[in-house]
Order: structure tokens, then C-alpha cells, then sequence
């Protein structure tokens, strides 16, 4: 048996495959290094460099490696980008995972995880929001995994075909180990940037609307620890391997933090006061998004490790230092 990791070469892919390799797992990448990089994938796992629209490659990979799971993280991720570019973000997200899913069915592959978001909800005005809460996303990039989904909860109702969405909140932090982590040029993610700032990187950072229904008027958002992402993928892989319906699952710790309280942890734990200027909204933001994580707490198990603002903080600044090294080539 062997998994195929598409997008494996990107930031919470490649921690996916070292995941993977460290519990013996055989494993497969499909990336195409639009915003991957090779020296990102475990040498113990195969890298194909190819597109997941390609279904004669992908069907080649299936049968060869003998791939009997799917973790599909391949796609594009930034929220105000999908309001600029809507018809990259449904070619890129649901067009391109629509045909993913065509070739796993077609080549009998039958447990596929998905890589969803906490953006299908939109506002959801409570805190914290539910599966069950109503799914009203705020962007193209909300609605291309929302629409994603509906693809495989239809595939899995007409074929032999079972799978979990896990609907990340705010991803962030690296590796503990330091041999991977958020690699990709002109970031937005809040934790790198405002890491990025407190060594040098870039001249200040900005805080994207100060005026939201919020305590201090910043965005609230439930950060999870990359690490403890991935092993959310691993009890979903288990559960589907011992005979799982498939279902959707909210990945957060249920806590929030607001942006001011990000910039803070960061100033606290690096010891430097870096500059932040005070910007407008951007769109599609909504001003707070919590998880109520206790349905994959109880019917997956998992188990977080890293949950502590300090510990993420630590461990992306840890590897922002470790890139000054790296030559940032794909």
C-alpha cells in the first residue's frame, strides 16, 4: 500500500510526508513546483513533478505505486488573491480536484482526505463554529473547497468511495525537528510575516484592519501547530483504513487569538520590537473564526501536542533562521 501526497512539496505537505515516513508508510508526491520546493519532500518518499489535471500521469502513478490512499493538499491558498483572480482560484482548487477525484474513482483508489478550510463558513456569528454550522464563505477561495466538497460527498454517495475534509483553521509554526516549514516568498500568513519582521527580513509589517467587532479591533483567529495538523491526517488515513464513513471535521484548537496578540507572542518570544503600521481591511476577511474541535477530538482521537501561542511562535521563528542557510530554490 501506498499514499499519494499531492501538493507534498509545499509547507503543510511536506510535513504530511514526513509524517508519513516516520510511521513506514510508503509514499508518493505529485507536485508541480509552482510554489513547492524539492529539497522540502523526505528523501524517503518518491517526488513525481507533474500536474494533478494530468490524469494519464496520475493514473500512471496510481498503478504502478499501488496507491490506495489519497491526501490531496495541492491547490492556491490565499484569500485576497482568490478576489482578485476568482477563475485561477475554481480552475486551481475545484476544477483541477474535480478531476483528481474522476481518476481515483476510475482507478479504484477508495480513501481520499481533503485539504478544505475554515473560510466555507464565512461569518459564521458564533464562536465557536461547528460542522454543522451553515456554510456562507466570504471568497473564491472559500467557495472553490466548499464546491470541492460537494464533489466528494456526491462521488462518495454514487461509488465505492470514502473520505474525510478537514477544514483547517490558521496553519502555522514548522517541524519541531527544524527539517521543514513555511518556505514560500512574499508570505501572508500572519505568524510568518510577523516573524519574517522580527529578524530583519522585511522593514516593518502590516495589521490589516484595526476596526472589526473584536476586543482590540483586529481579527481573531484559532492557529494550529502544523505538526499536530498532520497527525489530524493520520487519524483520518486510520479511520478510513478501519472501515469510516466519510465526514468533515473542523482541525483548530478552539481557542483565538487576535492579530495584536500574534505581533505580541512573536515581540515576546524573538526579544525584538519590531514596526507595525496600521493598515485597512482586506477583503474576504471575516473578523473572528474559532473551531469547535471536539467531534475530531472524539470520533478521530486526535490528540494535539503543540497547543501554545509561545511553542508555534518558537518554532517558525526556528525556522526562519534555518532558511538565512537554505538556498531558496525550487
Amino acid at each position: 500500500m501506498t499514499v499519494l501526497v499531492t501538493g507534498g512539496a509545499g509547507y503543510i505537505g511536506s510535513h504530511m510526508v514526513l509524517e508519513l515516513v516516520s510511521s513506514h508508510e510508503n509514499v508518493v508526491v505529485l507536485d508541480n513546483l509552482s510554489t513547492g520546493f524539492r529539497r522540502a519532500v523526505a528523501p524517503e518518499a518518491k517526488l513525481v513533478i507533474g500536474d494533478i489535471e494530468d490524469q494519464n500521469l496520475v493514473s500512471k502513478i496510481i498503478r504502478s505505486h499501488n496507491i490506495t490512499a489519497i491526501i490531496h493538499f495541492a491547490g492556491s491558498i490565499i484569500v485576497p488573491q482568490s478576489v482578485e483572480k476568482p477563475l485561477m482560484y475554481y480552475h486551481n482548487n475545484t476544477a483541477k480536484t474535480r478531476t483528481l477525484i474522476e481518476t481515483a474513482v476510475l482507478c479504484g483508489v477508495k480513501h481520499f482526505i481533503f485539504s478544505s478550510t475554515a473560510a466555507v463558513y464565512g461569518m459564521p456569528g458564533r464562536e465557536p463554529v461547528s460542522e454543522t454550522a451553515p456554510l456562507k464563505p466570504m471568497s473564491p477561495y472559500g467557495t472553490s473547497k466548499l464546491m470541492s466538497e460537494l464533489m466528494l460527498k456526491d462521488t462518495a454517495t454514487a461509488h465505492d468511495f470514502h473520505y474525510v475534509a478537514l477544514r483547517y483553521f490558521n496553519v502555522a509554526g514548522a517541524d519541531p525537528k527544524g527539517r521543514s516549514g513555511q518556505s514560500m516568498p512574499r508570505a501572508t500568513h500572519l505568524i510568518k510575516v510577523a516573524c519574517e519582521t522580527a529578524l530583519g527580513k522585511r522593514s516593518h509589517m502590516e495589521v490589516f484592519g484595526t476596526d472589526y467587532e473584536t476586543e482590540d479591533g483586529t481579527c481573531i483567529r484559532d492557529y494550529i501547530h502544523v505538526t499536530d495538523l498532520t497527525r489530524a491526517h493520520m487519524d483520518a488515513l486510520s479511520y478510513l483504513r478501519k472501515g469510516g464513513t466519510p465526514d468533515v471535521f473542523n482541525c483548530g484548537y478552539s481557542r483565538g487569538y487576535s492579530v495584536f496578540q500574534v505581533v505580541d507572542a512573536v515581540k515576546r518570544v524573538s526579544g525584538v520590537d519590531f514596526k507595525v503600521k496600521m493598515s485597512q481591511r482586506r477583503p474576504g476577511d471575516p473578523a473572528a473564526i474559532v473551531a469547535a474541535s471536539d467531534k475530531i477530538r472524539e470520533t478521530l482521537m486526535w490528540s494535539p501536542r503543540f497547543d501554545d501561542i509561545d511553542t508555534i511562535v518558537s518554532d517558525a521563528l526556528a525556522w526562519e533562521r534555518k532558511l538565512e542557510t537554505l538556498k531558496e530554490t525550487a
